[in-house]
């Protein structure tokens, strides 16, 4: 299925979040979380009850409106960084069990393009390990390591031949995702589908499909928006 899948240190109370053009009262976040599961991160939860912890995260914390221009040259209105998600405790125990169950039955490994894939394949490669299934991971350089090996690929690789599932944060035209789907390809594995976070609609799946893949997302940007405007509004 492409496109929205169905479904330390304490701060005060006081403190806020910016979402959109608005503050939210950090409490207000909490009340939001603390509608769902207490264990909504935990092996107790329901897929549904995860995605529902999980959408207001990338709302609050991932999620800005203003004037920006992307990593590929264009301006939007929109800013999607998922790694205040990503790179904390509980976003990395939710992202690592939703993009698990996206991953493909007969993968080997997940992997992803250094920076925002590194802490998504680490989440889903422990999750796996948690749940008793062999699934390693990998992580994709940029460009090949100066000195060594020259290696495109860190981690544990699997045999020739074998599926390996693209994790990526936010797709907007594909280019970051192809291009860890390419040096995957070239070493010999088998890459059929991509799994993000985020898909900020945007060419993307057009560029996915194109090179012979699926894109799947846990969500669609117009959805985190929506629940960004609704959380500042409330």
């Amino acid at each position: 299925m492409v496109g929205a899948i169905e479904h330390g240190s304490h701060q005060p109370s006081n403190c806020s979040c910016r979402v959109g053009r608005k503050l939210v009262n950090q409490s207000r976040l909490h009340q939001i979380l603390s509608t769902v599961s207490p264990a909504a991160a935990s092996f107790g939860a329901t897929s549904a009850e995860m995605r529902l912890a999980l959408l207001p995260l990338i709302a609050t914390q991932a999620y800005r409106h203003g004037s920006f221009t992307l990593a590929s040259g264009r301006t939007s209105h929109h800013y999607v960084n998922c790694k205040p998600v990503s790179l904390s405790g509980t976003g990395l125990a939710l992202l690592g069990a939703l993009l698990l169950e996206q991953v493909e039955a007969e993968a080997r490994a997940v992997a992803g393009l250094t920076l925002g894939a590194d802490p998504l394949v680490s989440a889903v490669a422990m999750r796996a390990a948690l749940e008793g299934r062999e699934l390693n991971a990998l992580i994709v350089r940029k460009e090949a390591k100066g000195h060594g090996t020259g290696a495109w690929l860190e981690g544990p690789l699997p045999e020739p031949g074998s599926t390996i599932t693209v994790l990526e944060d936010v797709v907007t035209t594909g280019g970051s995702s192809l291009k860890a789907v390419q040096q995957l390809r070239e070493a010999g594995y088998g890459v059929h589908r991509v799994v993000t976070i985020v898909d900020r609609q945007e060419g993307g799946l057009a560029a996915m499909t194109a090179a012979g893949l699926e894109l799947r997302s846990l969500f669609l940007l117009e959805e985190v928006a929506a629940t960004a405007t609704a959380l500042a509004s409330s």
